[in-house]
């Protein structure tokens, strides 16, 4: 594999993880035992609760790429409870770190976007332990025989993006000289050479002006078609959706037998048609490679067909007309924070009442689904015959007896919740 295969697979801005919280310990079934002493009573603890899966936010990490070769995270479950009302010891929690800049989608919507380092997102909670007959003690039931399984922990499938947190953008066809440019103003070292695509990955730059700090990200070269997967450039324009504002450079001298304005005018469209948030991103045009002979007249000519954009003319090689672009970038920048500051409005509050369960007949059998008694089902005991006692009264309570005889459940037929499957007996 070459060098540059090698460098473009170490960057990973997209990927698949599964997430899994630990499940509670058991809650244990005991009953205290002592010489000489008569009717000891219930004594089993609860058991300790699964740990919770958290995404953390990272600054030190630039890529997906670690997630992509582990994208498992369970938690751990937590002890069963025991005797002499003894609780189990919960499970620690399990974290996994994310660039900064990682938007988090669960089921297709935006779980969260962590802008901001250290930032903690719960994605997977824990179970809570299953309680001992202890807990289960009253004055009617002095010595209840039942305990309970601990509750299962939240199982999801994450996809995370990542889209890298810069000031400005720095956009282009191939070899305008956009590596070159990132190389003067900050401290950053990306692949320079003199042939197309030459920049694979995103590079990231600090420049700074005065007491103004600006981060610069160099987007691999635009091409024709690069919105529909083209060249390059298709996969990380995602991450100049973020900038503040764009720098798009181009050669004084045009791009593959095209003048500077018709590249411009193509580079602009294949924005636009990625994402309309692109496609009116704010931008000033930075014409390079102004050190060329006829590269003057050239510019002239630019300006006359681009009146509505900013132009500036620089000479990335040279250094020559650097200090006006960046005094302009640090100015603007600053002027853009601030309207990105501005609170925005509140959304109204809306509550939706949901059923706790519903139930679905195929043929025979009737399947009861819902949060609610999916978990009563999987964390009762079913070898306790008073803990299934327990579950029937909790099925009826909630309704769920009622509404299998409307939908026309028979004595013998199959019902099923969860995992649990039994034959309907009103």
């Amino acid at each position: 594999m070459s060098t540059e295969q090698n460098d473009r697979s170490a960057f990973i801005d997209h990927t698949r993880i599964t997430v899994k919280g630990g499940q509670g310990g058991d809650g244990c079934l005991s009953f205290r035992r002592e010489k000489y002493i008569d009717m000891g009573g219930p004594d089993g603890g609860n058991g300790g609760r699964g740990g919770d899966v958290y995404l953390v936010s990272d600054a030190r990490r630039k890529s997906l790429l670690d997630l992509t070769y582990k994208p498992h995270f369970h938690a751990l479950d937590g002890s069963p409870g025991m005797g002499a009302n003894k609780y189990g010891r919960g499970a620690e929690d399990l974290i996994a770190l994310v660039p900064v800049g990682t938007v988090v989608y669960r089921d297709g919507k935006v779980l969260a976007d962590m802008k901001v380092p250290d930032q903690r997102l719960l994605v997977a909670q824990g179970g809570r332990g299953g309680r001992g007959n202890a807990a289960f003690k009253t004055h009617r039931n002095t010595a209840p025989k039942l305990s309970e399984k601990g509750e299962p922990g939240e199982k999801y499938v994450l996809d995370l993006e990542l889209k890298l947190l810069a000031d400005v953008g720095l956009i282009g066809c191939p070899n305008a000289g956009k590596s070159t440019l990132l190389s003067r103003l900050t401290s950053a070292r990306p692949k320079i050479a003199a042939y197309p695509f030459t920049t694979l990955n995103p590079n990231l730059g600090v420049a700074t002006w005065k007491n103004a700090r600006l981060v610069l990200a160099d987007i691999p070269g635009l091409i024709e078609g690069a919105h529909s997967g083209k060249g390059l450039g298709h996969d990380f324009l995602r991450h100049i959706e973020r900038t503040r504002m764009l720098f798009h450079l181009v050669d004084i001298d045009g791009f593959e037998n095209q003048d500077a304005a018709t590249t411009i005018r193509m580079i602009n469209k294949e924005l636009a048609l990625y994402s309309a948030v692109l496609g009116k991103k704010e931008m000033v045009i930075v014409a390079n490679k102004m050190d060329l002979t006829g590269a003057k007249k050239k510019l002239t000519a630019l300006r006359k067909k681009l009146r509505k954009y900013r132009i500036f003319a620089i000479s990335a090689a040279t250094g020559e007309g650097l200090d006006p672009l960046l005094s302009y970038a640090a100015k603007r920048v600053a002027e853009l924070e601030r309207d990105d500051d501005a609170p925005e409005p509140a959304e109204p509050i809306r509550f939706v009442v949901e059923r706790d369960f519903e139930v679905q007949r195929v043929g025979d059998q009737f399947f009861v689904r819902g949060k609610k008694p999916e978990r009563f089902a999987a964390m009762t005991q079913f070898s306790q015959p008073e803990a299934v006692r327990r579950f029937q009264n909790i099925l009826k309570k909630m309704g769920v007896e009622k509404e299998l005889a409307q939908q026309g459940a028979k004595p013998g037929d199959t019902v099923k919740v969860g995992t649990i499957e039994f034959f309907y007996e009103p």
